[in-house]
């Protein structure tokens, strides 16, 4: 199985990229200054574990103009990947659509005017996708490589509500039943390890996403940051991380579970060194994805094994 994947056990960004282009794309991380309805109109301050910066940490600095963001990251990442030529453009910091659809048809289309982009990559919460948004997404779609990055982290109400994610997850399925209805690749992003989540809750997450229209998807590891509630949590004792070992077997279990065409696009989270609290090993990210590797090996299975059984009328538990 593995050679469908570039020696992989999963199917790749990086090789669905390379099937697509022909070569290395970068998708280069941009912060456009928006902010989140969870914490500007409804006063929620936020996600739980969001950092200051709306989990946009690594991306562009938001002073900066998007072609100044842009060209700034390419000539970073070309230092450390020379032949690089093709880019996703990747709106990443808070809610990218939480705007007027005027503003955001002007920031895109400024994204896709930089040299050597080929797609476009939106991430923003299922909530935030109104129909004049919708719209300019459809109309997006037409003209080049678009996905849109859709904050979930658990199909479980009642977890969402602890999160204070401010949706539920039928939310999530009317957000994704809309993106396909336009042809809209969609990408999902969970969280493995929330607070009070057993293993068989994380399993359940994976199974009903296998079930949808997904093109993506992208994993995460909860990890605390300064200045979050997840902090203040942290500190008191309230939560309990996951290790790395019960991280790579749930990650496993996981992608056991999603469809072969399904594309990985992120194993693992990660943060600054000068705000990460725990847990460390996730600043060690090359080490978690050979384990990754390891214990696909060790389980001698691949993404979609159990995907596959489903289909039969198996279980996947």
């Amino acid at each position: 199985m593995k050679s469908q994947w570039s020696d992989k056990a999963y199917h790749t960004w990086n090789h669905c990229l390379r099937a697509r282009f022909g070569e290395k794309v970068a998708k280069i991380s941009l912060d456009a200054g928006f902010s989140c309805p969870n914490r500007d109109s409804r006063g929620r301050g936020g996600c739980i574990y969001c950092s200051p910066r709306g989990s946009g940490d690594c991306a562009g600095a938001r002073e900066l103009p998007i072609d100044r963001q842009f060209s700034t990251i390419v000539q970073r990442m070309q230092r450390k990947w020379p032949g690089v030529r093709k880019f996703i453009a990747y709106f990443q910091a808070y809610t990218n659509t939480h705007a007027d659809p005027e503003y955001l048809a002007a920031l895109y289309k400024t994204a896709l005017a930089q040299p050597g982009v080929v797609g476009l990559s939106i991430s923003t919460r299922p909530d935030c996708l109104p129909t004049p948004v919708m719209d300019l997404l459809d109309e997006l779609n037409r003209k080049t490589w678009l996905w849109v990055e859709l904050g979930l982290q658990t199909i479980h109400d009642r977890t969402l509500q602890l999160i204070r994610r401010g949706h539920d997850y039928a939310s999530f399925l009317q957000a994704v039943d809309a993106l396909r209805a336009r042809n809209i690749r969609v990408c999902p992003h969970i969280i493995l390890g929330l607070p009070g989540e057993t293993r068989a809750m994380m399993r359940e997450t994976a199974n009903a996403l296998a079930a949808l229209p997904i093109q993506g998807l992208k994993l995460h590891m909860l990890h605390v940051v300064k200045d979050t509630e997840l902090a203040h949590m942290w500190s008191r004792g309230e939560i309990c991380l996951l290790d790395r070992g019960q991280y790579v077997e749930t990650v496993v279990d996981v992608l056991e579970r999603m469809p072969p065409d399904v594309v990985v696009q992120r194993l693992t989270g990660d943060a600054p060194r000068e705000i990460l609290l725990a847990p460390p090993w996730i600043c060690r990210k090359w080490e978690v994805l050979q384990a990754i590797d390891r214990e696909f090996s060790r389980r001698q299975t691949w993404q979609g094994r159990l995907w596959q059984s489903q289909q039969g009328g198996g279980s996947a538990e």
